[in-house]
């Protein structure tokens, strides 16, 4: 079944530097709090973590809208959490494939996984097709005509700045996914 999603990949840029520095507890207690964090900002912006990745993680959203407004607040709240690392990240929408009832397969998906590999430290990158509907707050800066590894020809490219204005709306200040039941 062919379902309209956006899709966002997230990871954290140095963590594999950062364990080797501090070593592996360190990198532990840092990736809980990170994860802590991205459950806490998914339940406020209506998005699903689709699984972990490591120091990262995919997540699929119904609303586009929400989709930017999530990875823009994680940004902004990981940025005094995790220093010295920073988030990047790559959002694409478009239909996919709902694979074994949990998994999405399809283009979307893949351009966003590669515009997050594409994106530098503190960088959230967007197809330029797709600003149609940005969050108030939230600007989108040209990064570029930019070739993707499985794609035809350029693509135009912007990256996110600022900060969704209408977060902290939500209804969902008394769910489990707050302490003290989160860990």
């Amino acid at each position: 079944m062919r379902v309209p999603r956006s899709f966002v990949f997230i990871d954290l840029s140095g963590f594999t530097n950062y364990t080797a520095a501090f070593g592996d507890d360190a990198a532990g207690r840092l990736l809980s709090a990170f994860r802590t964090l991205t459950r806490e900002v998914a339940s406020e912006t209506g998005v699903r973590i689709a699984k972990w990745l490591g120091d990262g993680c995919m997540v699929v959203a119904v609303d586009h809208e929400n989709a930017i407004s999530f990875v823009m607040e994680l940004w902004h709240r990981s940025a005094p959490l995790c220093a010295p690392l920073s988030l990047h990240a790559g959002i694409a929408s478009g239909y996919a494939l709902l694979f074994e009832g949990d998994d999405y397969i399809g283009s979307a998906v893949n351009m966003a996984s590669r515009l997050c590999d594409l994106a530098g430290p503190g960088e959230v990158l967007m197809p330029a097709m797709q600003i149609d509907h940005l969050p108030a707050g939230v600007l989108a800066v040209p990064h570029g005509e930019i070739e993707l590894r499985g794609f035809p020809g350029h693509i135009s490219v912007v990256a996110l700045n600022g900060r969704p204005a209408n977060i902290g709306n939500g209804d969902t200040a008394e769910l489990w996914t707050r302490a003290p039941f989160s860990l």
